[in-house]
């Protein structure tokens, strides 16, 4: 038997009080005494807890990291309730390694509160042994100002190891004696859910569900609803800077937004979208900055992790630098994004896309057509001048060949996630994860140029501060060990290629999309 909890909720009229009069009537039970709960729950903004079932709740002057039912696996001392948590600042120990490899970089902010009237129980056998643990809750959410909202009273029964009988037993008088249903959702979905919030967080993936049957301009206003949707939900995080993948996931938003602006233009009306098109770029160009900063400060904190105790206290003069480059660069990108500009880009997008199929036809070429019709063109196109593009790059072939390579691969693989409701799963997936094996490589060649680039430009400024010259050695370690998986990236990218090429897929894409 699983070793876990099991919720049940009890029915209208039945308090907790009453449903331990009934479990005393039916099993033999010490009762234990009541006590209040003021329970804080946490998530990311994507609900990487959720996804594990996991719940991390600050409850009693502890963080808890618990199942679903509310069974504890793991806790820290917090004596204070945190406005955030982020998984690498806590305190060494079980808690912080069950928690950061499921959640970092993200941060985990609060979700609901709920202060619950508790009691424990015990169930007992014949010789007085605990065999199963009852808990039984009472919660109500405490909403802002003095709005208070009941929730289902529940009862939680645990079990006990070797008791596997009992906790059966326990489980069948529950259901059929006192007729108790399994709770359909967790405490904590049942909270953020009353707080008018997705229990599930915010997801960034986009859900092609189109057909080829569909207006053209209906399918690109309802595709392109999504990176929309992503932008106004991240970017409050984005300005806040509560963690480093609010600002990526904005800027995803805006990429696959661009692509599409660019692939399916002829769906729009051409001022607006040349409009449109140069505001979007502006938005990438804003942020490019501090994102490039996060990925450099996240490479160096790898690099510093794995280098020997000496290099990595070494380089600390250049984490401060490129933390106060950060810092001012953050400033200058938070001024953008909090001006008028930045509002009426992502208002006046939005109500483009939402009346983008009711617009009048002239200058919007392929907007009556079926959906599937232009989007067949667009990826045979950019597949086809991908592969001519990496055919023609050698040994001698500059850096920004392989970059434009990259640029071109995004915009199929756009195109590809999404409109892939339109073709076989059996055919884009692998085709897919063929481009992304490409786009892996291409990135972490791109993203090491730009790398060693930005510390060499660091060296003077660098050499000046206290312990300069010990930084600028272990900098010129770290710079040579770039420049050194810069060339295996390289030397990986034609390995990355071929199959993405090959003959066979090739044909592939010539009879899906003709």
């Amino acid at each position: 038997m699983a070793r876990e909890g099991i919720q049940y909720v009890l029915p209208e009229g039945l308090d907790a009080e009453g449903a331990v009069e009934l479990l005393a009537a039916h099993l033999d039970v010490e009762r234990g005494r009541a006590r209040s709960v003021d329970r804080r729950f946490y998530d990311t903004f994507d609900g990487r807890l959720r996804s594990e079932e996991l719940t991390l709740t600050h409850e009693d002057g502890q963080l808890v990291l618990a199942d679903v039912t509310g069974r504890a696996l793991n806790a820290a001392k917090q004596p204070a309730p945190p406005r955030r948590v982020l998984a690498s600042d806590l305190a060494p120990g079980p808690l912080r390694d069950a928690l950061e490899p499921i959640t970092s970089p993200r941060v985990l902010t609060p979700l609901a509160r709920v202060r619950s009237r508790v009691r424990a129980m015990r169930v007992l056998d014949e010789e007085a042994k605990t065999v199963v643990r009852v808990i039984l809750e009472e919660p109500v959410l405490e909403g802002p100002g003095e709005v208070r909202m009941p929730l289902d009273r529940r009862v939680l029964v645990l079990p006990v190891r070797g008791y596997d009988k009992a906790m059966a037993h326990v489980r069948q008088t529950l259901r059929g004696e006192l007729g108790l249903a399994e709770a359909a959702v967790s405490l904590q979905d049942e909270a953020v859910a009353a707080t008018g919030r997705s229990p599930g967080g915010t997801s960034s993936k986009l859900e092609p569900r189109h057909e080829r049957g569909e207006r053209a301009d209906r399918a690109t206003a309802a595709a392109l609803a999504g990176p929309s949707a992503t932008m106004w939900a991240t970017f409050p995080g984005t300005l806040a800077d509560l963690d480093t993948e609010f600002l990526h996931d904005f800027r995803v938003a805006v990429r696959r937004t661009r692509s599409l602006q660019r692939q399916l233009a002829p769906v729009f009306p051409p001022e607006p979208l040349a409009h449109f098109r140069a505001e979007f770029k502006w938005l990438q160009q804003v942020t490019g900055e501090v994102r490039d900063l996060d990925v450099h400060q996240a490479e160096l904190s790898r690099s510093g992790s794995a280098a020997d105790g000496d290099r990595s206290a070494d380089l600390e003069p250049l984490r401060e630098m490129l933390a106060a480059r950060r810092r001012t660069e953050f400033r200058r990108m938070s001024r953008a994004l909090r001006s008028m500009r930045a509002t009426e880009i992502l208002d006046g997008w939005s109500t483009l896309l939402e009346t983008l199929p009711a617009l009048p036809p002239e200058g919007r070429l392929d907007a009556s057509e079926p959906i599937g019709d232009p989007v067949d063109r667009r990826i045979r196109k950019v597949y086809r001048r991908m592969v001519r593009m990496g055919k023609a790059i050698d040994d001698s072939s500059p850096p920004e060949a392989l970059h434009d390579l990259r640029k071109k691969g995004k915009e199929l693989r756009y195109l590809l996630e999404f409109f892939a409701g339109l073709y076989p799963e059996d055919v884009v997936k692998p085709m897919v994860r063929k481009l992304k094996g490409l786009q892996d490589v291409l990135g972490r060649y791109q993203d090491q140029e730009v790398q060693a680039a930005t510390l060499r430009t660091l060296g003077e400024d660098l050499g000046a501060r206290k312990g300069g010259p010990a930084a600028l050695m272990a900098m010129g370690l770290l710079v040579e060990s770039l420049e050194g998986d810069h060339r295996a990236a390289r030397m990986e990218c034609a390995e990355r290629f071929a199959p993405f090429a090959a003959k066979a897929q090739r044909k592939v894409v010539d009879r899906t999309f003709p």
